[in-house]
């Protein structure tokens, strides 16, 4: 309980002062708060193998600007990744409509390969047709952590697959398979 306390005094007393560093990086409120709240969840988990040499605030802060950096940088990626999707011909699709038993199971595998949570997220989104704020609030987080969770979602499936693979994974499901 005293892990809890602990936690719960840092994050009160160095909160706004962390989304400000983050914000001078990333520019967007939203993700700044978003990193400082993983970060939180991060030092949590490892707080009772974590040794700080130095003063927490500087501890924190010198993470949240390798977070807030390596978030500048995803976003980077992901908008030249945007760019460079060729736009697929309707034959391509028609083509990916057909249903493969084993295209199913690699899907779900990919699924799979997602944390709990935000496979969970992502399912409820895209499988149950749930809106960001009824996940947000069926799972007790924030709309920006959902939509965190579901843009990293979906930069994991671009990362592990090609483009038709992704194509048929939301082709499948789309069509609830």
């Amino acid at each position: 309980m005293g892990q809890l306390k602990d936690i719960e005094t840092l994050y009160k007393e160095n909160f706004a002062f962390l989304c400000l560093v983050s914000f001078q990086i990333t520019k967007d409120r939203e993700a700044a708060k978003d990193i400082v709240q993983d970060f939180f969840i991060y030092f949590w988990n490892k707080y009772q193998t974590t040794t700080i040499n130095i003063s927490f605030k500087a501890y924190a802060s010198k993470a949240i600007k390798n977070l807030s950096l390596q978030y500048v940088e995803k976003a980077k990626r992901m908008d030249i990744e945007k760019i460079d999707l060729p736009i697929p011909e309707h034959e391509e699709i028609i083509n990916l409509e057909k249903k493969d038993d084993s295209k199913i199971v690699t899907v779900l595998q990919l699924l799979d390969l997602l944390p709990e949570a935000r496979r969970n997220i992502f399912i409820s989104h895209v499988v149950n047709d749930l809106s960001y704020s009824e996940i947000a609030e069926t799972y007790n987080i924030s709309v920006n952590t959902v939509k965190t969770q579901m843009k990293r979602s979906y930069a994991f499936i671009r990362e592990k697959a090609n483009i038709k693979f992704l194509f048929l994974l939301l082709l499948l499901l789309y069509n609830k398979c």
